[in-house]
């Protein structure tokens, strides 16, 4: 089990079993929703997921996706998308203890900053 929220603490989670996977996300959509060079993910499966204080508003950045951030302090929690629809993908910084969540991948690496170098 990992817990999280975001940074006022107004919005928090729950998870429930490991990750099904870790990754960057280089995306420009990703960017300019957490403001970072590169995103970090942990995808859960829906069902192992759940908000257990707060509510989160969630912003449609694109057809199909959403994304999940505190409207209080405007922290970036989660994505959501039809592409993976029994999936939750948390942003790995909203963790409490982030470092089980070391990314293992890398999603749309033709969009990565040429500069950036994990």
């Amino acid at each position: 089990m990992a817990d999280g929220g975001c940074l006022c603490g107004a919005v928090r989670f729950s998870t429930e079993g490991p990750a099904k996977w870790t990754s960057y996300c280089h995306c420009q959509s990703c960017r300019r929703h957490t403001g970072a060079p590169v995103a970090a993910y942990a995808g859960f499966e829906v069902k192992n997921f759940r908000f257990t204080a707060g509510t989160p508003t969630y912003f449609t950045s694109s057809p199909g996706v959403r994304r999940g951030f505190c409207a209080r302090c405007g922290s970036t929690l989660t994505y959501e998308g039809e592409r993976w629809p029994n999936e939750v993908h948390i942003h790995v910084g909203a963790f409490d203890d982030a470092e089980p969540f070391a990314p293992a991948g890398h999603a749309f690496a033709d969009e990565r900053l040429s500069w950036f170098r994990p």
